[in-house]
């Protein structure tokens, strides 16, 4: 069953996606919810992520296990903004025009993974089909900020597909 709430929510998510009565949004089971995340390690976590102004695919996505990553100080890097071009029906990440590109962001992520204490980090990114190298640059830029300043930290990197679609 669909609810109004549902709908909201999904129209502001994905407008496109709003109307297609083909996909229906219904809610989750309530053996599939998950409590609100409240440990320590969270609200570190959380902390130092809205300190540096990152986001993460962990909140855009509604990733379910958000309170168990961010308890024990691990995040998922989603840079290059929070609006996706691309407005893939499997992704709760918004779609729609993206801001220009944060120049202090790969800097910003290198502090982050220090502040974390991270020996592995995730980094990944939107679709960014209105940039001339779909955002090539600057995943590149964030790679060797994080490299510069924790030398010993493994970086693992999930790239778009760079095919610069037409909207």
């Amino acid at each position: 069953m669909t609810t109004t709430r549902d709908l909201q929510d999904r129209a502001q998510r994905h407008p496109e996606k709003a109307h297609r009565a083909d996909a229906p949004l219904l809610r989750k089971p309530d053996w599939i919810r998950v409590k609100a995340p409240t440990s320590e390690g969270y609200r570190k976590t959380r902390d130092i992520l809205r300190e540096n102004r990152l986001v993460t695919v962990c909140e855009e996505a509604g990733c379910p296990n958000v309170g168990e990553c961010w308890g024990q100080g691990h995040a998922t890097m989603m840079i290059m903004g929070e609006v996706c071009t691309r407005g893939c029906t499997f992704c709760n990440v918004a779609t729609g025009r993206p801001d220009a590109l944060d120049v202090f962001e790969p800097a910003r992520v290198a502090v982050a993974v220090e502040k974390l204490g991270l020996n592995h980090v995730v980094i990944t990114s939107v679709d960014r089909d209105d940039l001339e190298d779909g955002g090539a640059e600057h995943i590149a830029q964030t790679i060797r900020a994080v490299r510069r300043k924790n030398p010993g930290t493994t970086i693992e990197v999930l790239v778009p597909d760079f095919l610069r679609c037409p909207p």
